[in-house]
């Protein structure tokens, strides 16, 4: 690991003068990404700015459209919110199956959806579930927030204070992971409101998180497991690793997306 300068502001404004000042400057959230690189000596930052002191950047709260979480909320809070297990449940079983206890202890919602991996599991619900993510001076819906692989909406310096998250008729996640990393292979959130069927796939595809909005529109004049056997992903634009190939994550996506439907009908 290489020295760096350790700053813990307990202001928002404070945290973005930093940043502002200093462009080499790296934000910590819950460090279960940026810890082990720093590690490997993978990054070399001048500073890291510890947001986990500052005010307002944690806690659940139910709202009239649905329920806001603070970007610093733990992974465990979200899965036992009886906040978020009244409003999405499915919100909260994705945040019970991300990596193991120590991981759900220390990430945060917002250090998992600044990063983006392709195989993190709240990018399928914050796309699904049509969310807003809300930063330090604007609001940006889901489908412009995602911009490709570890790349996203966020300029630099740019801090998420909170994501907005609708409430929807019904939602389910069905999640293949791997069994070491225990990362999605094939995550599929499911949500269907009046208006639209959303399905949103992570773990699978080459630009991470995406919309396969194939099995939406067909979900959406038959909600049942048994439209989705009429559909093929195309594997294409789809990983292929040591792990499992295109062809073989293009099934599991198919699976996991019957799983979830199934779930909710």
């Amino acid at each position: 690991m290489y020295s760096f300068h350790y700053r813990r502001p307990t202001a928002l404004n404070e945290a973005l003068a930093v940043l502002h000042a200093d462009s080499e400057a790296k934000m910590l959230a819950g460090g279960q990404t940026l810890i082990p690189t720093l590690k490997q000596r993978l990054a070399q930052p001048t500073a890291l700015v510890d947001l986990s002191r500052i005010a307002g950047l944690s806690g659940i709260q139910k709202t009239a459209e649905g329920v806001t979480i603070g970007a610093m909320t733990h992974h465990a809070d979200v899965a036992r919110s009886p906040i978020v297990r009244e409003v999405i449940p499915a919100l909260a079983d994705l945040a019970g199956q991300i990596g193991d206890a120590a991981v759900r202890n220390r990430g945060t919602l917002g250090g998992s959806l600044a990063n983006n991996d392709p195989t993190a599991d709240y990018p399928a619900a914050v796309l699904a579930l049509n969310a807003v993510v809300s930063t330090d001076h604007r609001s940006i819906p889901a489908d412009a927030y995602f911009q490709g692989l570890f790349e996203t909406a966020l300029e630099e310096g740019e801090i998420i204070v909170a994501v907005e998250f609708p409430q929807v008729d019904k939602a389910a996640y069905a999640k293949f992971r791997n069994p070491a990393s225990r990362y999605a292979m094939a995550g599929v959130f499911v949500a269907k409101t009046a208006a639209e069927v959303r399905v949103a796939v992570t773990g699978a595809g080459q630009s991470g998180v995406f919309l396969w909005e194939e099995a939406g529109d067909v979900l959406a004049s038959d909600f049942s497991p048994a439209a989705v056997d009429k559909l093929a992903l195309d594997p294409s634009d789809l990983m292929s690793d040591l792990h499992g190939s295109a062809e073989y994550r293009a099934q599991l996506v198919k699976v996991m997306t019957k799983r979830a439907v199934a779930s909710i009908a």
